[in-house]
């Protein structure tokens, strides 16, 4: 198999808002957009992000077309976590968790967009053997 490109699709109930949110905080420019889609990429990434419209007719399969959300992290290693909370918290995003250090060396910060997504940033450090 030869994977040349990722997407992630996530339903939400304002495509916009989050769409809005990849570009203003996370750097993300529109790729393509229709009414109730918007596929979003970034030019340091080769993964697209995807919105669509909760209940859009066209998603399937139907069974499974409620939001995104629940459970959910959209999770991105940055090598500087501290300078980029700090840009995206003065920008005005609204901060889930400030930076915290788990004991296997997971730095990381959350921000919750418009639809409740939780995006989070991670930097691995070296931790005191």
């Amino acid at each position: 198999m030869n994977i040349t490109q990722t997407a992630l699709s996530l339903n939400v109930a304002d495509v916009d808002a989050s769409a809005g949110f990849a570009e203003s905080f996370f750097g993300y420019e529109a790729a393509m957009a229709a009414d109730g889609f918007v596929s979003l990429r970034h030019p340091d990434s080769n993964t697209n992000l995807i919105f669509l419209a909760t209940g859009l007719s066209t998603f399937k399969p139907s069974e499974i077309a409620g939001s995104a959300g629940q459970g959910l992290l959209l999770v991105f290693v940055v090598d500087d976590l501290d300078g980029e909370f700090a840009r995206i918290e003065a920008a005005g995003a609204r901060v889930v968790t400030p930076p915290e250090t788990e004991p296997w060396g997971e730095r990381f910060c959350q921000f919750a967009d418009p639809n409740g997504l939780i995006w989070q940033l991670v930097q691995w450090v070296d931790q005191p053997a």
